[in-house]
């Protein structure tokens, strides 16, 4: 039987499939020859080892499983990206529902099933997910802010609002492809150097707290305050200045909890969350800037670190990770003459195509700060 797996005259099984990938002590995509980033839903189903009865009735446990009345057969059409008879298989926010006990089955994200399910099904809406809600402020952030006295208030919202320049300024150094502290470092703010003002001056969130009235060196009983109740986190270390030399340095770093309290009382919005087969900011941005460049496509050596293990074709974020979502792929640019090839450069796949085209308007609401304003091109279906 290996010898005719070997020759093509049969195909392993699922199961079959994932012993001979144990025995060969390989993942299952190096049996298949799906690339990593390319999976269908055919592919999905074989690296979790699971035949059509298996995985129907693995769905046919959850509520929009029996709703839409899944079968073998109708997994098989879905898989071979044939029409699925039935009522409720033409509604996107009914096969929406599907997504998850999908993603369940196989062990895989959400975001796996999704992209998969757009790679198989061509021409047809993609599956519907449902949003996650933006709650409001809770009570208890609410109570814990209304229990502050006015002047931890100030220094509460003030330490939030730097916190979030500095996330901003992460933001643009990532863009412009600067070297970027981790979040774990940066968020550590410095609050005061324990040397007179008048020689080194104030720090940055001194300044904020200053043209809000409060003039101390912020390192007394307010802050202090602030991290008894666990707003905030205050640390010391020491730094070198040109006049004085060596001198102590106050930080503090806001918490969650501290997040929660000042947004709650000052009113304002969450940070939106993305659903769960959405990009984060940071790798939407990149996608943005190859679909900027299409046709022609981004040259090869303007795209490069960490991005590439979450949206390039064959890449995987670590030993034993998922497979990146397979948007943008290295492509050859032959010479003229087509004698060799001149360059490489990063192209959207269909998939990530799609994807620009789905959710283009979504990740214009979710992240502004995004120059999108190349993409509408390619949501017309311009080349």
């Amino acid at each position: 039987m290996i010898f005719f797996y070997e020759e093509g005259r049969h195909t392993p099984t699922p199961q079959r499939l994932g012993r001979l990938a144990a025995a060969l002590d390989c993942g299952v995509d190096a049996l298949t020859g799906a690339p990593r980033g390319q999976e269908t839903l055919v592919d999905l189903r074989y690296a979790a080892g699971l035949t059509l009865d298996r995985i129907a009735e693995l769905l046919r446990a959850s509520p929009v499983g029996r709703e839409l009345r899944v079968s073998a057969s109708k997994i098989s059409a879905l898989e071979s990206g044939r029409p699925v008879r039935g009522r409720y298989w033409q509604d996107p926010e009914v096969t929406g529902r599907l997504v998850a006990p999908l993603a369940k089955a196989y062990g895989v994200p959400v975001r796996m099933v999704v992209d998969a399910w757009m790679r198989t099904r061509h021409g047809e809406q993609t599956p519907v997910l449902a949003t996650r809600r933006k709650s409001g402020a809770s009570e208890t952030a609410l109570a814990t802010w209304r229990s502050l006295n006015q002047r931890q208030q100030v220094y509460l919202g003030e330490i939030m609002r730097e916190d979030r320049m500095r996330e901003t300024e992460m933001w643009m150094r990532r863009v412009q492809r600067l070297p970027v502290q981790k979040a774990v470092q940066w968020r550590v703010l410095p609050l005061t150097l324990q040397a007179p003002p008048s020689v080194v001056g104030y720090t940055r969130l001194q300044e904020r707290l200053r043209r809000c009235d409060v003039h101390d060196p912020g390192a007394g009983p307010t802050v202090h305050a602030l991290e008894r109740r666990g707003l905030v986190v205050i640390t010391e270390d020491s730094v070198e200045h040109p006049d004085v030399g060596t001198v102590g340095r106050v930080l503090v770093e806001i918490t969650r909890r501290g997040r929660a309290a000042a947004r709650a009382g000052l009113g304002e919005p969450r940070d939106p969350e993305p659903a769960a087969h959405l990009l984060s900011e940071w790798l939407w941005g990149v996608v943005a800037r190859v679909a900027a460049a299409e046709p022609a496509g981004l040259e090869d050596d303007r795209l490069a670190g960490r991005s590439l293990f979450f949206i390039g074709v064959g890449y995987r974020g670590r030993s034993g990770g998922r497979p990146s979502r397979g948007l943008v792929d290295s492509v050859p640019v032959m010479a003229p003459g087509g004698t060799h090839v001149a360059e490489y450069r990063w192209r959207l796949t269909p998939l990530g195509r799609r994807h620009v085209v789905e959710y283009l308007d979504i990740y214009r609401e979710l992240y502004s700060r995004i120059d999108t304003a190349g993409l509408d091109r390619i949501a017309g279906g311009e080349p």
